[in-house]
């Protein structure tokens, strides 16, 4: 039996506060690479017991050398190994005999590398599966603890010495990010309560190791650098637990390029590219996603005060400026964003004017340069932090930000301890105001793009949902589709209504139907999920002479387009025109979860691309809150006097489709109905063509 393997707090003890560190490959020479963890430690001041390996050199940088770890005098808790890709898995079988319990391993020449590093990666997940050590890595850079001296990395940006500590823990999957924040840090004002490279993932994940930090009391919440979402089970219950205990997350993640979209058997694949995936797997798990380098560094004290499900949407803030034309700019980067400025209300206005300030109506309040005076400012922003039409007000800084730092911030500080949380964004550069602001707990923006960017992150994060998802077991071998008729009976077990239908043989008589003309008929198998494609759809078939010759026109496509598909049946549908046609899709991601996807639907969806995107099952509020993201699905509320469609019955239909989530006994792994015809107000909607797929063996 293998040993269990360390978890939680243990798992942080080794990783952030070992007693005693391995140096395996030590380099003597001070300019290379593998010399830089023996520097770092000796001068940040590691308390621990440090052991070079070296078994060519009887010191390194002056400290005695170990030939070996079985040469040791004890079993140190931490080993990192700085020797090249091949020596990695005797390594880990020597870790293994001692009973070390975390190796780091900086090289290398995984599963990145092709065929034969991906063999190689199995054999070092396997292995430390098998021997219950913890392995970080492959391609990790090490772990930094600023709090007790612990620099191990190879990371030539920890050459700088005092190194800043904070509140915020950091895991990246770039092992060149940690360097990089924590310059940008320093220079910021911003200090860390730790950081890890957590590299290939063979072992540890992201996810793992920030929840085996949770516990400790003086980490306040986590950045994120993020490359991909695998292992997005161990995010998101870190996430859960991390929003549970008001520690907010904030998350930069590569690939929101096209290029990263990953297609599928139904629209809905491709339309929920693999990035759109990412963006509602975040949101959903309370994750602020930032787009802004400079935003990962500076959202986290804005995180903290808007915790997660305090407001309702839409969230609105109020803009005060000194200077006009800085805060056109914010308010020109936050309408990108969808973010809502918000003007000030005629009884805020009559307030401000009972308070010595006259501004003009509009959706800033500019004092302009009398806002430079202490009493000015602060009068605004008592008015404005009271006023209950804002969620967040914003104040930006001109000149007197650098020139009179004290005079510019002093109103700010001493009105920070109102109900509504309150940020600023300096137009100069202005590191002396911007640190006052920093030290006082006050989020603070030194660009448009960042300010803006923090500000609609925050605000876009969902309250997490904590239902337990269970998903069929999956098979071996490709999803099957259902044949259309098939889909409406597992559409029917969920609750989605669809247009009525019968089935009859393809080369029978014409069927009497239960319904009026006009129909649609279409050829109905497992084994045409597209129909179109082999011309196997009739429309406005008008009365009984028409059907039958539709389905002469149906057997001729047939055997023309696609001679030797097995199909012996038509589905005969009434024909249903709604106010709007929507996609819902539904498809297992095998990173992030079941996922389901409300768009823009019929022939354009793709074309469009105007959709909302959840992690799965979603409730009724949250259907409704995903119809009101869909742009097109704006005439129907009524609109300019338009017809206003049933909005009510679409938010039950994306809701009881996305619970196949919950539904395992179906064992469906994708499906999409599209058109979902949105009919008049308390009329309903109707599927009227859906595909399916059972996973196989299933």
């Amino acid at each position: 039996m293998a040993p269990s393997p360390l978890r939680g707090a243990a798992l942080a003890a080794v990783l952030l506060n070992p007693r005693s560190v391995a140096l395996v490959g030590a380099s003597d020479d001070a300019a290379k690479t593998a010399a830089r963890p023996q520097q770092y430690l000796q001068r940040a001041g590691f308390a621990g017991t440090v052991y070079p390996i070296n078994p060519r050199r009887g010191t390194v940088l002056g400290a005695r050398a170990w030939p070996s770890l079985t040469a040791l005098p004890e079993v140190p808790e931490h080993v990192f190994v700085l020797s090249p890709t091949d020596s990695i898995l005797p390594t880990l079988e020597e870790c293994a005999r001692l009973g070390v319990k975390l190796m780091t391993v900086l090289a290398s020449g995984f599963s990145e590398s092709g065929p034969e590093g991906i063999t190689r990666e199995r054999e070092l997940a396997e292995l430390s599966r098998r021997s219950g050590v913890r392995v970080l890595g492959p391609s990790s850079i090490g772990v930094v603890n600023p709090r007790n001296g612990l620099v191990l990395t190879a990371n030539v940006a920890f050459a700088e010495p005092e190194l800043p500590v904070g509140r915020v823990f950091v895991a990246s999957h770039s092992g060149s990010m940690i360097g990089a924040l924590v310059s940008r840090g320093k220079a910021r004002g911003v200090g860390f309560a730790g950081l890890v490279s957590v590299g290939g993932e063979a072992d540890l994940s992201l996810g793992e190791i920030c929840s085996a930090t949770l516990d400790d009391p003086e980490i306040e919440g986590y950045l994120l650098f993020l490359e991909t979402l695998h292992h997005g089970d161990s995010l998101r219950r870190f996430a859960l637990e991390a929003a549970r205990r008001g520690k907010p997350v904030v998350a930069y993640k590569l690939g929101r390029s096209e290029a990263a979209a990953e297609m599928a058997t139904t629209h809905t694949g491709a339309l929920a590219g693999e990035d759109d995936i990412a963006d509602a797997f975040l949101k959903d798990s309370g994750i602020a996603r930032v787009g802004v380098i400079e935003a990962l560094l500076e959202t986290f004290p804005l995180a903290r005060r808007l915790p997660l499900g305090a407001l309702p949407a839409p969230r609105r803030v109020g803009v005060v400026t000194t200077t006009g034309g800085g805060a056109a700019m914010a308010v020109d980067q936050l309408g990108i964003r969808d973010v809502v400025v918000q003007a000030p209300s005629a009884e805020t206005l009559a307030r401000l004017r009972e308070r010595g300030i006259a501004v003009a109506p509009g959706r800033v309040v500019d004092l302009t340069l009398a806002g430079v005076r202490y009493e000015v400012m602060s009068a605004a922003l008592d008015v404005l932090l009271e006023a209950p039409e804002f969620d967040l007000v914003l104040a930006t800084i001109g000149s007197s930000a650098r020139f009179q730092p004290d005079l510019a911030v002093k109103p700010l500080i001493d009105s920070a301890g109102h109900r509504t949380p309150l940020a600023a964004m300096l137009v100069p550069d202005a590191p002396e105001a911007l640190d006052r602001l920093t030290r006082a707990g006050i989020p603070c923006f030194r660009s448009p793009e960042a300010c803006a960017d923090a500000i609609a992150a925050v605000f876009a994060r969902r309250t997490p949902s904590t239902g337990t998802v269970r998903l069929p077991a999956p098979g071996a071998g490709a999803a099957a589709a259902l044949s259309e008729s098939d889909a409406y009976g597992v559409l029917g077990r969920l609750g989605v209504p669809h247009a009525p239908f019968v089935t009859a043989p393809l080369r029978g008589e014409a069927p009497a139907l239960p319904f009026g003309f006009p129909v649609v008929a279409k050829l109905c198998s497992a084994a045409i999920p597209h129909k179109t494609e082999v011309g196997g759809v009739v429309l406005g078939i008008p009365d009984a002479a028409a059907l039958r010759d539709a389905l002469g026109t149906l057997r001729a496509n047939l055997s023309e387009r696609a001679p030797g598909i097995d199909c012996d049946r038509v589905l005969v549908q009434r024909s249903a025109r709604g106010l709007a046609e929507v996609l819902i899709g539904y498809r297992v991601d095998a990173d992030a979860g079941p996922v389901v996807m409300l768009a823009a639907g019929g022939i354009w969806a793709e074309v469009m691309r105007d959709r909302s995107i959840r992690l799965a099952p979603v409730g009724v509020d949250a259907a409704r809150a995903m119809i009101g993201e869909v742009k097109s699905l704006r005439t129907l509320t009524g609109l300019r006097g338009r017809p206003r469609g049933d909005l009510e019955a679409l938010a039950r239909a994306v809701s009881a489709l996305s619970q196949l989530a919950v539904r395992p006994e179906l064992g469906i792994c994708e499906a999409e109905i599209n058109p979902l015809m949105v009919m008049p107000e308390s009329e309903g909607v109707l599927a009227v063509d859906a595909l399916i797929l059972r996973c196989a063996a299933t």
